[in-house]
């Protein structure tokens, strides 16, 4: 094929290409308009969009401006004094009054002071068990109110760690069958450091 000169494109060859043209389907109308050729290979590089205020999720917030919304509280409003106080009574009513009154005696006591957690529950579990199979009623579980303050442990450790607990692994298997009321104990049984656990009869 014979090199074409500098004059480029011959009347024939400029014919033949603009009726290629007109039957094509433009790629960038743009380039079209504006009389530039197209540039094979190559695919304009998208622009970023600008972010949308609108679709923030939250507000803008400046250095030293105040947060509006309210901080939670660091404890439950309800602690956990409350929430035994107004479970629902699960025993017989008289009985019941009796009891938070301090005006039934205990027919045997486990001490859980100075015991860590992997210590008391299997000790609980045995004392309960055991009380139920004997036929008693009402058993003290005494835990302590918990250290008064933080002693500088790398974890810190919740005051009253055992209080907190011994609810808790009452209602839950195995205990639970055989506990039917938890209640915290009068002044006279050791109060906010006691329960009182009102078993079941055995069957």
């Amino acid at each position: 094929m014979a090199r074409r000169g500098k004059k480029g494109l011959s009347a024939d060859d400029k014919a033949l290409w603009d009726r290629v043209a007109q039957s094509a389907t433009p790629l960038h109308p743009a380039r079209l308009r504006s009389g530039l050729p197209e540039m094979p290979g190559k695919k304009p590089t998208p622009k970023p969009k600008a972010p949308d205020p609108a679709g923030d999720r939250l507000p803008a917030f400046r250095i030293g401006e105040k947060a509006t919304h309210a901080a939670h509280p660091p404890h439950p409003v309800q602690d956990l004094s409350a929430r035994l106080a107004h479970a629902p009574v699960r025993m017989d009513h008289g009985a019941h009054r009796k009891m938070i009154r301090g005006k039934l005696t205990p027919e045997a006591r486990l001490d859980l002071h100075g015991m860590t957690l992997g210590q008391a529950h299997p000790v609980l579990i045995r004392f309960i068990l055991a009380a139920h199979a004997e036929g008693k009623r009402l058993v003290l579980v005494i835990t302590g109110k918990g250290k008064d303050r933080d002693e500088g442990d790398p974890i810190p450790i919740r005051r009253g760690v055992l209080r907190h607990q011994v609810p808790g692994w009452l209602h839950a298997p195995p205990l639970g069958a055989v506990v039917l009321d938890i209640r915290e104990a009068h002044q006279r049984h050791g109060g906010g450091g006691a329960y009182y656990v009102y078993l079941r009869k055995p069957r």
